[in-house]
């Protein structure tokens, strides 16, 4: 009796999980069709087109014709736009079909975010998240465009999905692809390695994962993302993934930008930014241009952030506030669109409250706010694009899903 009941719920849960895909995608096809990219533009374009043409991850080419190695770029989404390139396909038929895939990606991320909500809320809550999750206007928007935003989500999911599985199961395939996933992760966005740091931590101090699982989970991520460094370290004798830390601090604190609270780049009209241009021209056009080049602007990010210590931090409370919420002044024009920033501020608000509700003795739980924060206080560091909302959409849902379920018990429980 047992067995049967345990084979109907798990069969019941195979169709909810098929249907999440297959709605998932269907909504996005349309979108992809009318307002898809047509071509790989800037440094996808870039990157892409040096490793078809070349062999060589290479983001630009100096003027004496040397090619300088990436450390601009995470490499990963560079590599997943490449492998379309085999399939040898007409040009438009590439994009398409590169489109197609993150359309996928982004529907079986809706899955696994349904396995997730399962931990903390009955199933039609965690149905109802997940539909939310998956009509959200951006996250459709997104797979309609040539972006690593919808890879990041697919591995972030995952990455959530197997770090709880660890916790539950401490299983060797758990700790294996949690690993994997992890190694991923820092190859696509470089910010991941202090949420690894933390999950790691938080694994170990808080649901006693012994010390060599934790170990043998570091090394396996380790040697994930060994190719590249180990790359990195012959080109530039330097153990890096990528040099980007200074110039996005800059970006992200430069006078200008805490004047509009927006990221608006150089301004000449300043003999700050004059004479920081004149160190960047120059800079030799050697293979350590990159890394160079981020020094100066880590010096210079920190000269503004000592210069004016209080503005800087009322700043950074203003990017953490408006990432959580809506953006004020925001580059993207499309922003204002209603459909864009109305479910955006409603979301802010309800998971506010649902974080104010939620149960703070949960282990589980308290990782998923830890991770939040963390996230929005790495990003409000440097700038916030519109995009990024996307990161945090899948927590803030769940802790939506906490207000959802405080009304339901609180007001419907008869």
């Amino acid at each position: 009796m047992f067995l049967n009941n345990y084979h109907q719920l798990k069969s019941k849960e195979i169709y909810v999980l098929i249907l999440l895909i297959l709605f998932s995608a269907f909504i996005r096809i349309p979108i992809i069709l009318l307002y898809g990219d047509t071509s790989l533009e800037h440094e996808w374009g870039l990157l892409v087109n040096n490793l078809i043409e070349h062999g060589k991850l290479v983001y630009e080419i100096f003027d004496n014709g040397y090619m300088l190695p990436n450390l601009w770029m995470p490499p990963l989404y560079a590599y997943y736009l490449y492998c379309f390139s085999f399939f040898d396909l007409e040009y438009q038929n590439y994009i398409l079909l590169i489109l197609l895939s993150q359309m996928l990606l982004a529907s079986i991320s809706v899955a696994v975010f349904y396995k997730i909500n399962k931990l903390f809320f009955s199933q039609k809550i965690s149905f109802y998240n997940s539909v939310l999750f998956s009509i959200f206007p951006i996250y459709i928007y997104a797979s309609s465009q040539i972006s690593s935003i919808s890879l990041q989500v697919f591995l972030m999911m995952l990455f959530l999905y197997f770090f709880f599985q660890i916790v539950d199961k401490k299983n060797f395939s758990s700790i294996i692809l949690f690993s994997l996933l992890s190694g991923l992760l820092i190859l696509l966005r470089g910010e991941f390695r202090i949420i690894f740091v933390i999950s790691i931590l938080y694994l170990f101090l808080f649901f006693k994962v012994s010390i060599k699982k934790i170990l043998l989970i570091f090394l396996i991520t380790l040697v994930t993302v060994s190719p590249y460094l180990f790359r990195n370290f012959i080109i530039f004798n330097k153990i890096t993934l990528v040099e980007t830390v200074g110039y996005n601090l800059w970006k992200g604190n430069h006078p200008l930008a805490m004047k509009n609270s927006v990221v608006e780049g150089l301004d000449f009209s300043t003999e700050r930014d004059v004479k920081l241009n004149e160190q960047i021209d120059a800079l030799p056009k050697d293979k350590f241009y990159r890394i160079n080049r981020n020094t100066v602007f880590l010096d210079q990010a920190i000269k503004n952030i000592m210069s004016e210590p209080m503005g800087y931090l009322i700043f950074y409370v203003k990017k953490a506030i408006s990432f959580f919420f809506i953006t004020i002044n925001p580059q993207d024009p499309r922003y204002w669109n209603p459909l864009h920033y109305l479910p955006v501020l409603l979301l802010g608000i309800t998971s506010l409250i649902g974080l104010i509700l939620s149960d703070k003795k949960s282990y589980k739980f308290n990782y998923l706010i830890l991770i939040f924060f963390l996230i929005i206080g790495i990003f409000s560091m440097v700038s916030i694009l519109p995009r990024y909302k996307l990161i945090i959409f899948p927590f803030q849902i769940i802790f939506t899903g906490v207000l959802i379920k405080y009304v339901k018990e609180k007001f419907f429980a008869n």
